[in-house]
């Protein structure tokens, strides 16, 4: 019998779409060894908003906080939400670049990356399939879609 696999997606995309993703790092630090024993085969910690919102709001760095996180978590694989071509932000950024934050994020403990273009532009997502390949990473292509009465006629 094939295994479910669960991602716990709370300390990204639950804080993000609640708070605005307002939850500091020590705030996150005194669940995390707990969270990493309930048995998740992963947990999508960064990406999104997270970085953006490190360095507007919360006046942490991004990558010390990736840092923590891996250090509290031994068991669970660590995942993340890239858009690609934008990485965590809001406009595209120049190949060289892509492939840097992609090697970095890895080295730094990410394991997962599951990258989107709200486009669709394969284009927008080359550079990241590419990078997370050749870093021997596990890489999760999603695609952006929505059903409403205006999309559905």
């Amino acid at each position: 019998m094939t295994k479910l696999k669960i991602t716990e997606t709370s300390l990204r995309d639950g804080h993000q779409s609640l708070i605005a993703t307002r939850l500091s790092t020590p705030e996150m630090l005194p669940i995390l060894q707990e969270m990493d024993k309930a048995g998740y085969h992963a947990m999508e910690v960064w990406g999104g908003a997270t970085f953006d919102t490190c360095l507007r709001y919360l006046n942490e760095d991004p990558w010390e906080r990736l840092r923590k996180i891996r250090a509290n978590i031994k068991n669970t694989k660590l995942q993340m939400l890239s858009r690609g071509q934008n990485l965590l932000g809001y406009k595209n950024y120049p190949d060289d670049i892509v492939e840097r934050f992609h090697k970095n994020a890895i080295s730094e403990g990410i394991d997962i990356v599951r990258v989107f273009d709200a486009l669709n532009d394969i284009r927008n997502l080359q550079k990241t399939i590419d990078t997370v390949k050749s870093e021997g990473a596990h890489l999760q292509c999603a695609i952006s879609y929505t059903i409403s009465p205006v999309h559905t006629k």
